[in-house]
């Protein structure tokens, strides 16, 4: 069983430049791309078999992200990392995370409904002895991405895919030292399931939970 992409909706991914933008990000929040190596626009265009301006106008959009960073006559690269960002990333998350899980639980439509609970269902069948744990940060971010847009206010799933973008980052650098992965991808399986039954005061509280949670497993292995 093979994890849904980063983006749940392809057909979101019209343009050149929305190819290389998803493709590139994906790199970013993957580490495949490591925090502070530059950005070589004209490799990245031949690998992804686009040209030189989607690449660049893609990168201006993840700029936007906190992905990358450009300097005068240096180049663009890839963003560092402070553990310091970790604190400010989780104060945002732990109070719209919340509010998107209660949104969704409280708004979405019948069908959507049904989807998320699909989505736990295939969660709770993972084997996670054999998953590779890559593949398990893209289950966290499909459910992060399925709620958001469940929760049905465009602007707020915008800000929430940029924070969660950032907090993958940091879980995907200290990857290898959690123990606990799969219980963090597992606690989706409740909090998707409270939303699905309209249950907005519980999906509100496993929501708050998961994102402290995940501060103080990072913070037990610094």
């Amino acid at each position: 069983m093979t994890a849904v992409p980063l983006d749940l909706d392809p057909s979101a991914v019209t343009s050149l430049a929305d190819k290389a933008y998803v493709a590139i990000r994906d790199r970013l929040i993957m580490l495949a791309i490591s925090p502070g190596d530059p950005i070589d626009d004209d490799a990245l265009a031949q690998d992804l078999g686009v040209g030189r301006t989607p690449v660049r106008e893609a990168l201006k959009r993840l700029e936007v992200d906190r992905l990358v960073v450009s300097y005068a006559r240096r180049g663009t690269f890839a963003t560092g990392m402070d553990i310091s960002d970790l604190a400010h990333i989780s104060d945002i998350r732990a109070q719209l995370e919340p509010l998107a899980a209660r949104r969704a639980a409280e708004r979405a439509a019948r069908p959507v409904r049904s989807e998320l609970e699909e989505l736990a269902s295939r969660i709770e069948q993972l084997d996670v002895t054999q998953v590779d744990r890559n593949e398990l940060m893209r289950w966290d971010l499909a459910v992060h991405r399925a709620i958001y847009r469940a929760a049905g206010n465009p602007h707020l799933e915008d800000v929430l895919v940029r924070y969660d973008n950032l907090a993958t980052r940091i879980f995907c650098l200290f990857l290898d030292r959690l123990p606990t992965v799969d219980e963090h991808v597992g606690e989706h399986v409740e909090l998707l399931r409270a939303i699905a039954a309209g249950d907005a005061d519980r999906a509100d509280d496993l929501a708050r939970a998961h994102v402290l949670g995940f501060e103080q497993a990072i913070r037990a292995v610094i």
